[in-house]
């Protein structure tokens, strides 16, 4: 396993913690309707941040792998890494800048925390099925690292 693969499966356990905790903290606020605090406001951003950062080692992998993945044949597994993957985790990280995109125009306090929490809680979902996990058929013998 080279440094970017190492890197990009590492990163991932820190952009679904601060998703986790930037589309709770944001549901509890839009339900409540209370004000967002700084450090609240804080971890949404970082969230979208890790989400960028995590993008472009993907995009570098699959660069890196280009020719690899141009011969592989349509086997599910293939499949998956090719097309699944990629393109769940690029929608996934869409939806999670178009929320914050979104929340900043909003007017008032429970609006933003309301699109924060939707479309992070949809990239969230997304972004947990495209994962390759261990005890998925797509992840075997992947590890959890």
């Amino acid at each position: 396993m080279d440094f970017f693969s190492f890197f990009h499966s590492l990163l991932r356990y820190a952009v679904l913690l601060t998703l986790v905790a930037a589309f709770l903290i944001n549901l509890r606020g839009w339900l409540m309707g209370r004000p967002i605090l700084t450090g609240e406001r804080m971890i949404t951003i970082v969230a979208m941040v890790l989400c960028h950062v995590q993008v472009v080692l993907g995009i570098i992998l699959y660069m890196q792998n280009w020719k690899a993945m141009a011969s592989l044949d349509a086997g599910p597994l293939q499949r998956f890494f090719k097309y699944e993957h990629a393109a769940t985790m690029l929608i996934a990280v869409i939806l999670v800048t178009l929320g914050r995109s979104l929340s900043k125009r909003a007017q008032d306090e429970r609006s933003k925390q309301m699109r924060v929490a939707i479309f992070y809680g949809i990239g969230l979902v997304l972004m947990l099925w495209a994962i390759p996990w261990p005890f998925r058929e797509v992840g075997r013998g992947l590890g959890w690292l």
